[in-house]
């Protein structure tokens, strides 16, 4: 099958990461049936500054019409983009795989975990007011619907991962009584409808610790939007670095891929940065397409970026940032033979 991939090239590292997708998804049209016309896409800081817009209307309408979005990091206009594009395009389900790889340093090489984040509620609708000149009151939002989601999603996703069969929800009911208090009910709700799965609760704080303490142990975390953000990242980087982690932003009929981390201007132009969020990234999109359009092809494809990472890894070939001494075109390139 094909499909049109918009691409958001982003800020800082940005371009360089969208450019190593931009080769592999080229790389896979030119030796398999699952085939890709790739739409590049300028949005953030830069498109900020020349248009006055960060998500400028006929960048949306482009992603719009596209058969799934994968963007690159952005800068400072990242609340502009990415959390325009969760809300208008209905983005509820945030899922971050979180997996131990070799040759790096994690806390635990038996890590494999995913973290389900709700996507459209909490303080990231950005409700902020001006109480006086001295103080901003910041409104956060929680829903039985958007909870209710979120909570099925997770529960059918533990369901077809071959793990432990666990979902914990967490939250900090115990002192957001009625805003938490709803979501983890609505959890343990959800709960009742998959008997056949391990169901706990830990309140963040707790959870933060115990990502440290005992990474392994979790399967599937489902949790609230700033709650999930902070520890998406914090478990990421128990398993290893920032750098291998990707995103799948998830609606009903469209989906949005891209690196947890970002822009890392430090790292900018220097052709050193790991490309493996985003190519992992790349192969949450395949799985996705695979998924929605019964395209066994794409999936195929899929499993080969993250299997060729792994060989890489293993014979303890990295990029610079990460120790190594391949740059991000020859890590990508190194990729893309080890697939073909």
């Amino acid at each position: 099958m094909k499909y049109t991939i918009s691409l958001v090239s982003g800020d800082g590292i940005g371009p360089e990461l969208a450019d190593a997708a931009n080769l592999l998804l080229e790389t896979i049209s030119s030796h398999s049936k699952a085939k890709f016309d790739i739409l590049r896409i300028d949005a953030g800081d830069g498109t900020k500054a020349k248009s006055g817009k960060a998500l400028p209307d006929q960048a949306l309408d482009a992603i719009k019409q596209s058969d799934a979005c994968l963007k690159a990091p952005v800068g400072e206009s990242a609340a502009d983009v990415v959390l325009v594009l969760r809300q208008t395009m209905d983005l509820f389900a945030n899922v971050r795989p979180i997996k131990s790889f070799p040759n790096l340093e994690g806390l635990s090489d038996t890590i494999d975990m995913v973290i389900v984040r709700e996507n459209t509620e909490d303080l990231y609708l950005g409700w902020e007011f001006e109480a006086d000149k001295n103080t901003i009151i910041s409104l956060r939002r929680t829903s039985e619907r958007a909870s209710r989601r979120i909570a099925e999603y997770a529960f059918r996703l533990c369901n077809q991962r071959n793990n432990k069969k666990r979902v914990v929800a967490v939250h900090k009911a115990n002192v957001l009584r009625r805003a938490d208090g709803l979501f983890a009910s609505t959890c343990r709700i959800v709960s009742k409808d998959f008997p056949n799965i391990k169901f706990t609760e830990q309140y963040v704080d707790a959870c933060a610790m115990n990502l440290i303490r005992n990474p392994e142990d979790y399967d599937v975390i489902v949790t609230t939007n700033m709650f999930g953000d902070i520890l998406s990242d914090e478990a990421i980087q128990v398993a290893g670095s920032i750098g291998m982690g990707p995103t799948c932003n998830i609606g009903d009929d469209f989906a949005l891929f891209e690196p947890v981390h970002g822009a890392a201007f430090d790292l900018a132009g220097k052709n050193a940065a790991n490309p493996s969020s985003i190519l992992l990234s790349c192969k949450l999109m395949l799985e996705w397409l695979g998924e929605k359009n019964s395209d066994t092809i794409a999936i195929r494809e899929a499993q080969k970026i993250e299997r060729a990472i792994r060989k890489l890894l293993k014979r303890n070939k990295k990029t610079i940032d990460i120790g190594g001494k391949l740059s991000t075109s020859e890590f990508t390139e190194a990729v893309i033979d080890e697939m073909y």
